[in-house]
């Protein structure tokens, strides 16, 4: 994992939405990583040498010209910042922002060459370079040697599939800040004590919710506050929440 040493991620908490997108009944599309109800690791704010990134919600429009580079054997078999092992051999890339498992077309400036990669990792932390490419997709664009190259970055969307896996084209995803949403304040064992509080709450926050979880073992009233219908507003209304004492609040799907 290339952020592995480095201090990391942020403290922000918020919502992965599911994709929602129906291409036939054959057809799936790959969703990003992470557990429901939260955003994944990978989509969190992080510091490297004291710059922080801050990873794209979508994919929508993307482009973007720079320096690719490449990684290979000092790398290979390590994790990469999603969790996978690093295979060198595969078509493969870091970026610093973009969201994992997003493919991208490369583009090398100097000789025309293209080639596809999946982004499974963060990286190059250099100025200046906007890709860090796998040896075999770097291999393919022909900068082993120079060890650089001017390129230009296009961005795909996730891979859609059809019948046995096959790639029938690229997909955009949706956001990771629109949606419904609202902030949990408490979870209890004991309903009672879950409408004591939402009744505490009532008078201040307006919409109050229990709602009521099985988790197989046990089951939970959770109490919370609003319906949002994006992170930034649900992540505004978990910091009032905060200032006014509830420490522990934050940002959940609806």
């Amino acid at each position: 994992m290339r952020l592995a040493g480095r201090t990391a991620y942020g403290l922000a908490l918020g919502l992965i939405l599911a994709l929602a997108l129906v291409w036939g009944c054959a057809k799936r599309v790959t969703p990003p990583p992470g557990p429901s109800g939260r955003v994944p690791p990978t989509q969190r704010p992080y510091t490297i040498k004291g710059r922080t990134y801050h990873p794209l919600s979508h994919t929508r429009g993307f482009q973007e010209v720079g320096l690719a580079s490449w990684y290979g054997p000092g790398f290979h078999g390590r994790k990469t910042a999603n969790g996978e092992v690093y295979d060198q051999n595969a078509m493969t890339a870091a970026h610093k922002t973009l969201p994992m498992n997003t493919w991208v077309e490369v583009t090398n400036l100097d000789n025309g060459r293209k080639v596809r990669v999946r982004i499974n990792d963060r990286g190059p932390f250099v100025d200046g370079r906007v890709i860090d490419l796998s040896r075999a997709a770097a291999a393919r664009l022909g900068i082993i040697g120079p060890g650089t190259a001017r390129v230009r970055l296009v961005a795909l969307g996730y891979r859609q599939q059809g019948p046995a896996g096959a790639p029938t084209g690229f997909v955009q995803p949706a956001s990771y800040r629109t949606g419904t949403f609202t902030v949990q304040v408490g979870a209890f064992v004991n309903e009672s004590n879950a409408w004591r509080l939402a009744a505490r709450l009532r008078p201040k926050w307006g919409r109050v919710f229990v709602k009521r979880f099985d988790r197989g073992d046990k089951v939970f009233y959770r109490v919370r506050v609003g319906r949002l219908h994006r992170l930034e507003a649900a992540r505004a209304l978990q910091r009032r929440l905060r200032a006014a004492g509830f420490r522990r609040a934050f940002a959940v799907a609806w």
